[in-house]
């Protein structure tokens, strides 16, 4: 008998406006799609992502074009906290950041890769990790204090973009996403970044802000052996966040979930 599909929250956090778009959107709207109520923040505001507008500038800019991502997705908007490359671990930003944990209450946490090309996405995978550890415990005062939540919740990691961490090395999935039935969403929520195509072009020499998306979802989903597009998620361990076989992502997505059999048991 096929076990029923598990509904609840999730929260999507990570760096920078787009990055959500690029590595976990398409899962996002999976689980829209399954009933689950989405939030997404962004815990930088994107300051940096302009080579011709001011900083004040480039903040509006990139809230406005994060904002419409976010309600081309049905999702919860949570407002940046913190410019680009302040992106540091303090106890003052992992306050806050427990605070909106415990506020929202998500079963399933996604997160960027803990490898990363650059110290502002690593950074935001430490400051959520202890952000959500910290939810149950009454002495840890959160800014400004909230409740404690002592849910069970899992920790889930995108792969890194493009797909490799800093030192070139390729980083595999432990389960992949079928999105290639969500790929129009993704490219139009990725397609609201307008900037973003044009800071990319000139500050990392992308030609096309689209395709290097689509082309990385087609890479995983090669990897999946299964599906024409795909992300890819590794789970993060179990200890302090739920029980060793709580995995709410492949109980809300079910076939369209798969484990890469070649992957290391993480017990």
């Amino acid at each position: 008998m096929a076990t029923e599909k598990q509904t609840g929250v999730v929260l999507a956090a990570a760096a920078h406006p787009d990055d959500i778009e690029f590595m976990m959107s398409g899962t996002l709207r999976l689980l829209k799609q399954a009933g689950w109520a989405v939030h997404y923040l962004n815990i930088a505001n994107g300051s940096c992502g302009s080579a011709t507008m001011s900083h004040d500038e480039t903040i509006r800019t990139r809230t406005a074009e994060a904002r419409e991502a976010c309600r081309h997705l049905g999702a919860v908007f949570h407002e940046p906290l913190v410019d680009d490359l302040m992106v540091y671990y303090t106890p003052e930003l992992v306050a806050r950041l427990c605070a909106l944990v415990r506020a929202v209450k998500p079963t399933i946490l996604l997160l960027q890769s803990p490898q990363d090309y650059m110290e502002d996405h690593s950074n935001s995978v430490r400051l959520m990790v202890t952000a959500a550890f910290c939810r149950g415990m009454p002495n840890f005062a959160t800014a400004p204090p909230t409740p404690v939540w002592g849910g069970d919740m899992a920790v889930y990691h995108a792969l890194p973009y493009g797909l490799r961490d800093s030192l070139g090395q390729p980083v595999a999935a432990e389960f992949y996403a079928d999105v290639a039935g969500v790929m129009a969403d993704k490219r139009a929520m990725l397609a609201c970044h307008r900037s973003q195509k044009e800071w990319l072009d000139v500050s990392q020499g992308l030609d096309s802000y689209l395709n290097t998306m689509t082309e990385m979802c087609g890479e995983v989903g090669g990897q999946s052996g299964q599906f024409t597009f795909a992300e890819g998620w590794r789970q993060h361990l179990h200890l302090g966040f739920g029980p060793a076989a709580f995995n709410p992502l492949a109980q809300a997505l079910g076939s369209q979930l798969i484990r890469n059999p070649q992957y290391p048991a993480n017990t």
